[in-house]
């Protein structure tokens, strides 16, 4: 016989209620809560508040809401904080009663703000760390990579800097500070790899001026990035950092492998990443650390294209050590010209007369100069990176890494 849903009288108390027996045993968030101490935080961030005024929500409930935030992926604060009161297992996992009251999510935007990046470092290098005691972690194989993060800003933010109305905001100097800074760091790359761009040297968000324009497979967006490197044996991020969307991710490589030294304690024995990281500085700081760079040569992997196709390759000089002079396929000699502080490297060229008399002058060069060839002063060095990254034992980690 078919019974019908009584009338639900509401209970004043819950006599027989447990939001610890309401979260199975095998739930997620109590393998967290078994192996994370959030208490560390308390140490942390001591320092940033101070000994009167109202008490704060404890440290370790606010860390907590970050990392559900995060792994839950909520749209929003605003949101997580609506979702908490009818979620029992992060009601259980904040240490909340089901009659609580639930902060406004403007403390975690405060709390951002006045612990600073160290705490959330801190938190992360935590992590690692139990990451390599657990055996997680072999640490001897890097791979790099970098991701696009599309900013939570609109593309009417976006404004020309050159607008003279824009110059007394103070998103517009935040944002002359940060490209001062990044121009700087740029400076020291001797290499040639992908241009960022104009849009970012003339337009800014006036809303989030650390997002940058960055075009990827169709319309321009505001975008960051986030540079990582994955250790091999399961897939645990060792280290990372954020950037805005216009930096080449070429430029973090020696700062990710040292992070990664620091943290894990752990020096790696080879560098696994795609093309674009296959630079100059990079080869040569894989040397100085000694560890093997198993990633192809960006300038290799391009030629042939753009105003380079069709046109004859480094390869088909021969270099002379004795007399320092490359010899091209017609007997022409190139002589050691000019040397650059910036990049570092010496420019070889021919008599221009001679090159343009040259029955293969429009196969060897585009240039009205005549051909050039680069070296740069720690050659040797480069070109034994440059074979150990055309190795077999290379070329497998490259492939293993695409997969």
């Amino acid at each position: 016989m078919m019974s019908r849903q009584q009338r639900v009288q509401k209970k004043l108390f819950y006599t027989k209620f447990s939001l610890d027996q309401r979260v199975p045993e095998n739930h997620i968030l109590r393998i967290f809560a078994k192996y994370i101490d959030f208490n560390f935080i308390y140490k942390e961030v001591k320092d940033k508040y101070g000994s009167n005024g109202n008490v704060s929500v404890p440290p370790p409930v606010i860390l907590k809401m970050m990392l559900l935030l995060v792994f839950y992926n909520v749209r929003s604060e605003r949101e997580l904080m609506a979702t908490i009161p009818v979620r029992l297992d992060w009601l259980w996992f904040l240490g909340y009663d089901l009659d609580d009251e639930v902060p406004n999510h403007s403390v975690l935007s405060k709390a951002r703000t006045r612990w600073g990046v160290s705490a959330f470092r801190s938190f992360f290098d935590r992590i690692v760390i139990q990451c390599v005691h657990a055996g997680l972690v072999d640490g001897s194989k890097l791979f790099m990579d970098s991701s696009n993060i599309q900013a939570d800003a609109s593309n009417n933010s976006v404004v020309n800097k050159e607008d003279m109305n824009r110059y007394l905001k103070k998103s517009y100097r935040l944002f002359e500070q940060r490209l001062e800074k990044e121009n700087a760091n740029n400076n020291n790359d001797n290499s040639d790899p992908p241009k960022s761009g104009t849009a970012n040297k003339k337009h800014f968000s006036t809303t989030d001026p650390d997002a940058s324009v960055h075009r990827q497979g169709g319309r321009s967006k505001l975008n960051y990035k986030i540079h990582r490197s994955v250790d091999k044996k399961s897939e645990v991020i060792t280290a990372t950092t954020a950037t805005t969307g216009s930096v080449n991710e070429a430029h973090l490589l020696k700062f990710l492998i040292t992070s990664h030294q620091k943290t894990t304690g752990i020096n790696p024995e080879s560098c696994v990443a795609d093309s674009k990281y296959g630079i100059i500085d990079n080869y040569l700081a894989c040397y100085d650390l000694g560890i093997k760079s198993h990633f192809q040569s960006f300038e290799k992997t391009h030629r042939g294209s753009g105003r380079q196709k069709g046109i004859f390759a480094k390869e088909e000089f021969i270099y002379d050590p004795e007399r320092d002079v490359f010899i091209c396929s017609e007997g022409n000699e190139l002589r050691r010209r000019r040397f650059s502080k910036q990049r570092r490297q010496w420019e070889y060229t021919p008599s221009l007369n001679i090159c343009r008399k040259c029955n293969f002058y429009s196969q060897c060069t585009r240039s009205k100069a005549g051909r050039s060839l680069k070296r740069h002063e720690r050659q040797d060095n480069l070109d034994h990176m440059l074979a150990q990254s055309e190795s077999k034992e290379s070329k497998s980690d490259i492939r293993t890494r695409s997969i």
